[in-house]
């Protein structure tokens, strides 16, 4: 289960920063080579989402609630924003979400 998580966990950071330099260069004025390490993260995550256990669909669902996750603590470390309360409790309601579908048993 830990190893799902931390499989999760990189899989969301990867995403984050393939589509964050783009951000950085579209509305920082950033330089336009931060588009080449963006879709070396981009095709990091792409690889990464076929190293998980389970169906794709399964996958990709579970993985949107690992994501908010993710992003909050992006949001915090990276863009200086304090989470809310509020947020908090949407990435646990989030985590919750995808617990139930990653580890619910399931017929053999």
């Amino acid at each position: 289960m830990l190893k799902t998580l931390c499989l999760f966990a990189l899989t969301a950071v990867a995403e984050i920063v393939g589509c964050y330099l783009p951000y950085l260069w579209l509305k920082a004025g950033k330089s336009a080579w931060l588009l080449v390490p963006a879709a070396l993260s981009l095709a990091l995550f792409a690889w990464l989402l076929t190293l998980h256990p389970t169906a794709a669909g399964r996958v990709y669902a579970a993985y949107g609630g690992v994501y908010i996750g993710v992003a909050i603590i992006w949001l915090w470390l990276v863009d200086g924003i304090k989470p809310s309360g509020w947020d908090m409790l949407g990435v646990a309601v989030a985590m919750a979400g995808m617990a139930i579908i990653m580890f619910a048993p399931r017929p053999a």
